[in-house]
């Protein structure tokens, strides 16, 4: 149990504060709840025992997942369509949340709500869980009045985003499972099997076959370098790292991915999916069409996309048309061109988007379907090629001596 400093208004309307012992932030909340209070902030109190960081705290989530998003993107559509204040809303999604994190921004959302912060200007305090592209729904929800027709919309594009996530899970979990086992697999190979069977040739001190003498060295060299081998792999990955976050290496990995074989294309489409549904979305909510691509183009998934995007805010600011803009960027196929044509003719480009975007979704699925027909026979040579090498390796020596005994 921990001690809570806690600060409120009673229903009377005046400030109270106090403390109180409870196991938790949401649990002091219920308790002042139940006595018609208000709470405007609850601290914990510092103790003796509780100087120390504890376990949980330590090993306490550091973000919010995108279904907590989606959670509550549903949750507040719920109750803005019912009518339920901003605030009790907030409130009440806060003593429910699944993670505390979750709850203690709700909390500070509430407390700049009841100091009198408008809702898009208390989520964008916290830029790390509500994107450019969420405040905006919301900031344009605000001023129309459709606050419950934004978090709709957000909840919809958050469950797709979400559903895609998961296909690519699915579709790469196969390969990885292999390519996982297969390192295991050498591995062991190299650490335990060939040094013995290294030894037992060496004492028959027999000419070995190059395969053998190939395996061997390979084998001596994972044993006496394994720590260099770790060392060049976690230094390399950390220069991999810093080198992608910065701008020119995340834009360099961002264009390399979309060329990778099998891959790539599926990379590129799920990112123009993305850009066509999120531009779709927002353009139908009433966000302005400089703004709407300046967003998108940070939000897209991919800088090298996102680039091209910007290429065509450009030119719209220029003065030429969203068509020929991104006809010149080259990343739309001439199905994709011809409906956003329609869409500039007829004034409907939110909806052209729309379909545009699921377009790119049915690609998608079609293109993950077919990447573990693709992925699966490269594995299967692939292991063949690594048996055969092994086979080779630990047989050739012993038919060799076989034969000689046999002479």
């Amino acid at each position: 149990m921990a001690r809570f400093s806690y600060r409120g208004r009673d229903a009377a309307g005046q400030e109270v504060s106090g403390d109180m012992e409870a196991p938790s932030v949401d649990v002091v909340a219920q308790q002042l709840g139940s006595r018609q209070v208000v709470p405007l902030a609850i601290e914990e109190m510092a103790t003796a025992s509780g100087a120390a960081i504890r376990f949980e705290q330590l090993f306490a989530k550091k973000t919010v997942a995108l279904d907590e998003l989606v959670i509550f993107s549903r949750q507040m559509f719920s109750l803005s369509k019912a009518g339920v204040p901003i605030i009790r809303a907030m409130r009440s999604l806060q003593s429910s949340a699944r993670t505390p994190l979750m709850a203690q921004i709700l909390g500070q959302v509430a407390d700049d709500l009841e100091s009198g912060m408008s809702l898009a200007s208390s989520l964008q305090q916290h830029p790390k869980v509500f994107g450019a592209m969420f405040i905006n729904m919301i900031h344009v929800g605000e001023n129309t009045g459709r606050l419950d027709t934004a978090f709709r919309q957000l909840s919809d594009y958050l469950e797709m985003e979400r559903e895609t996530r998961k296909r690519i899970k699915q579709a790469t979990r196969y390969p990885m499972l292999v390519v996982v086992a297969m390192v295991v697999a050498l591995s062991v190979v190299n650490f335990l099997v060939i040094p013995s069977f290294s030894a037992v040739f060496a004492k028959l001190g027999a000419d070995l076959p190059w395969p053998t003498q190939i395996l061997i060295a390979t084998s001596n060299f994972f044993v006496n370098y394994w720590w260099l081998m770790l060392m060049v792999i976690a230094a390399s990955a950390v220069a991999a790292w810093r080198y992608v976050n910065t701008e020119q290496g995340g834009l360099q990995w961002d264009r390399y991915r979309l060329r990778l074989p099998l891959v790539g294309a599926i990379f590129e489409r799920i990112a123009l999916g993305r850009f066509a549904r999120t531009f779709s979305m927002m353009v139908s909510a009433g966000v302005p069409m400089m703004q709407v691509l300046g967003i998108v183009s940070r939000t897209v998934g991919n800088k090298h996309i996102g680039a091209g995007i910007e290429q065509m805010r450009n030119g719209v600011e220029r003065g030429d048309s969203l068509l020929r803009t991104a006809a010149n960027t080259q990343m739309f196929s001439p199905l994709v061109l011809q409906m956003l044509a329609v869409g500039e003719e007829t004034g409907n480009i939110d909806e052209l988007f729309e379909e545009v975007a699921d377009f790119y979704d049915q690609e998608v699925d079609y293109d993950l379907r077919r990447l573990a027909d693709a992925i699966e026979p490269i594995l299967i040579v692939a292991l063949g090629v690594m048996v055969l090498i092994l086979a080779l390796g630990v047989f050739l020596p012993v038919w060799d001596l076989g034969s000689v005994v046999r002479n």
